[in-house]
């Protein structure tokens, strides 16, 4: 394990809930309080608020890793058939041009093909989680893409070349679900999320880092994996998460063994032992 930096921020990897959940208490009653109480734990994790919050989320794929440039990004309500006031929220954090060129410029340098995007707003992937992470949305927010084919290995790579980006004050959220298949969703799911869940448990907290990024590169041979995520859209921000703090251990933050009446779901924090 390295800690050539005491100050180095640590990588996440958060399952997001669904759609705008944080707006939807009258509705959903009790189901996201645990979620919401981890999401609300990492300020005091980090033991300081960054400068600002690179997030790669599900929602957003292009053909190329592209960065968010708008100073005042928009909102994106990407989500169907949720109460009507679900489609005037509104987290309000700030954009980056700054720290957009310098993701940019990283990636470049790493070999991979990088792009902005002036106009890009924040799709529900960042702002449902940032809403419970900082209610007051004060910390700025820049969006990164994943890029269309999600390979394993490529989103790894890409994480790896953000890694300085950890002794520069900004934390690397991925943003995602660790199960994601929506047609086999409560209770009957239980068996497979758990099957998967334990995998990744044993993949993203005990694997050995050369293990773990063998393991995250062929995770489809994994026990239930495309029964969890038949797309995985959802898992890819884990690999970037990990790429970012290669060396370092994994802890699971968030664990849930019957989310949704049945769902194994959990989150992990890579790299920034000693925050707690």
């Amino acid at each position: 394990m390295t800690h050539d930096n005491p100050k180095r921020l640590p990588t996440y990897f958060i399952s997001h809930g669904g759609g705008p959940w944080p707006w939807m208490k009258r509705e959903m009653g009790a189901t996201y309080d645990r979620l919401a109480a981890a999401l609300a734990d990492m300020p005091r994790q980090l033991g300081r608020t960054p400068k600002a919050i690179l997030m790669v989320s599900a929602h957003w794929e292009a053909p190329v890793f592209t960065v968010q440039g708008n100073p005042r990004p928009p909102m994106i309500y990407d989500y169907g058939g949720f109460p009507a006031h679900t489609y005037e929220v509104h987290y309000d954090a700030p954009g980056s041009p700054e720290l957009a060129q310098r993701v940019q410029a990283l990636i470049a340098a790493a070999g991979l093909p990088a792009a902005v995007d002036p106009e890009r707003g924040y799709d529900h992937g960042m702002f449902s989680p940032m809403a419970a992470i900082y209610p007051q949305a004060e910390v700025p927010v820049v969006q990164l893409s994943l890029r269309r084919g999600l390979d394993p290995a490529e989103h790894i790579a890409l994480g790896r070349a953000l890694a300085p980006l950890r002794d520069e004050d900004v934390l690397i959220v991925g943003s995602g679900l660790s199960y994601h298949n929506l047609r086999n969703f409560g209770p009957q799911a239980h068996g497979v999320s758990k099957a998967f869940g334990d995998w990744l448990d044993a993949t993203s907290v005990e694997a050995a880092p050369a293990e773990r990024v063998q393991r995250l590169r062929d995770w489809a041979a994994a026990p239930s994996a495309r029964m969890a995520h038949p797309r995985e859209e959802h898992l890819i921000p884990l690999m970037v998460a990990v790429g970012a703090a290669e060396q370092e251990a994994g802890e699971r933050v968030y664990h849930e063994e019957a989310f949704m009446g049945g769902l194994v779901v959990s989150s992990y924090r890579f790299g920034g032992a000693g925050y707690f």
